[in-house]
């Protein structure tokens, strides 16, 4: 069902004088690999005359998993198995956070080594450059996925932490930049490259602001619609200071630096996703995201900002956001995800004693992400948008799949992707492949012992998501009892 576009709010028609995943982690103790994307795969259908008999079908098992050993099906299963266990995910993450155990040389290195064992290479790319350079290739050559390559590094506390990740992601472009055409690209945080309380102070100003049009806000240089009456404004209770002369520097210098990645991706043509965050962050977030779409998604989609389904406004932000981007002659890219910080986002809203901002249940939930899903995709043949539709869900999958055949979209057209985690829906990522549809692997890199906090908190933020892969585990587990029978019949 498409999502009817309605009047933008006066406030947000023109500027006033001053102008205003996903990733999901386990802690399993068994060592596995995530399923074998990397064998050898056959060529699925993508001649638009011969299209399959249906948009997705994963139910022919056997041609989903033709590459996959046996061996790679089984471990896999006993992985998701071990994920979908909340006790033995809340273990692991304790044992990580544990200064007892981590400040140890020698329970340290411990750790370190199960996790690279288990969870770190089920789930990310390599250590280095080189190694997530050689993932990418593999995944492209011999099954023709995609990579979004994330340099997986915590929240910037200073102005040093944020230099310092910088050139962590100056350095992913390069590696992009190097790989076989269009066969990766990638994302950024901007908690990483500003620092966290300048965004909440930016952000504190951007809600009173709209609450507020005679506050003023005089380093802000666009009118992009990034807050709606459906968003958490409560989260600004009385008028913020204005910005220091060292957070208006500290502003500028995130800026450019934001600016400096773009114009390095758009030199390539690579395209550069920009992730969501928390909602105390999320509106300077945003703000900086359509700084650069306004810059550099001129002629082509470049800057894809992020769109979290599970937040109430979602629906009424994207078609403010889209009816921006029309009047603005620019290509709006969006990456849709459902969200990753339910519990924390339910937890600040309570010790607040207002509503949470998220839906009320995962069926509000669902219903938003795939009219969001809709929406998007006819902006694609109106030639007005671009979507990554990130999701793990196959029923949401299969009717963005019907959905792009009725609208025509040429399913090898850039401007219509899909995306899954390493590891995790490789069912669905193989099936929408098999369907001729452009999808991508979430491919995170880095040394473990800093990966271990991207972890952690993506295990913590995503518990309830972690014992969702019921579908995974259907697929292999309706696979392996195939090849055992055919095995037992032979």
């Amino acid at each position: 069902m498409a999502i009817a576009t309605s009047k933008l709010p006066s406030r947000l028609t023109s500027c006033n004088s001053n102008l205003e995943l996903l990733y999901v982690r386990s802690l399993s103790s068994l060592t596995s690999s995530p399923l074998n994307l990397t064998a050898p795969f056959s060529d699925p259908p993508t001649s638009p005359e011969q299209p399959p008999p249906e948009a997705l079908n994963l139910d022919n098992t056997e041609k989903l998993f033709s590459s996959v050993k046996t061996g790679a099906l089984v471990t896999s299963l006993l992985n998701l198995y071990a994920m979908a266990v909340d006790p033995l995910v809340e273990f692991g993450t304790k044992v990580m956070q544990s200064p007892v155990v981590m400040e140890s040389r020698i329970s340290k290195a411990a750790v370190v080594g199960a996790v690279k064992a288990t969870v770190y290479k089920h789930f990310c790319a390599g250590e280095t450059t080189e190694e997530a350079s050689e993932t990418v290739r593999r995944i492209w050559k011999r099954v023709g996925l995609r990579s979004i390559l994330d340099y997986a590094v915590e929240d910037a506390e200073d102005d040093h932490a944020a230099r310092r990740n910088l050139d962590g992601f100056h350095r992913t472009v390069d590696l992009v930049a190097a790989l076989p055409p269009t066969s990766a690209s990638m994302c950024v945080k901007i908690t990483a490259i500003c620092p966290i309380r300048l965004l909440e102070r930016i952000s504190d100003q951007l809600r009173w602001n709209y609450k507020n049009p005679a506050f003023e806000l005089p380093w802000r240089t666009h009118c992009f619609p990034i807050l709606s009456d459906s968003s958490p404004l409560y989260l600004t209770s009385s008028m913020p200071e204005p910005l220091t002369d060292q957070e208006l520097h500290d502003f500028e210098l995130a800026q450019e630096r934001l600016n400096d990645l773009c114009k390095q991706c758009a030199k390539s043509n690579l395209m550069i996703l920009i992730d969501a965050e928390y909602a105390s962050v999320q509106p300077a977030i945003d703000y900086f995201t359509y700084l650069v779409a306004l810059k550099f998604n001129k002629e082509q989609p470049i800057v894809y900002g992020t769109v979290q389904a599970y937040l109430r406004g979602a629906k009424e932000r994207l078609e403010m956001m889209m009816k921006s981007g029309e009047n603005e002659g620019i290509c709006t890219g969006i990456k849709l995800v459902r969200g990753a910080y339910i519990t924390r986002e339910t937890r600040l809203a309570s010790s607040l004693g207002v509503p949470s901002p998220i839906h009320g249940s995962i069926l509000e939930t669902h219903r938003c992400y795939n009219e969001c899903a809709a929406f998007l995709l006819e902006k694609v043949r109106d030639g007005s948008g671009a979507v990554v539709l990130a999701t793990h869900n196959t029923k949401s999958g299969k009717l963005a799949a019907a959905k792009a055949e009725e609208l025509g979209l040429r399913k090898g057209d850039d401007k219509l992707q899909f995306a899954q985690l390493m590891g995790m829906a490789d069912g669905l990522s193989l099936g929408l492949r098999n369907a001729g549809f452009q999808v991508n692997k979430y491919l995170p890199f880095g040394p473990v012992d800093h990966v271990i906090p991207y972890l952690v908190r993506r295990a913590e933020e995503n518990k309830g998501f972690l014992s969702s892969s019921s579908q995974d585990r259907h697929l292999i587990r309706k696979e392996l009892t195939r090849r055992l029978k055919a095995a037992v019949l032979k």
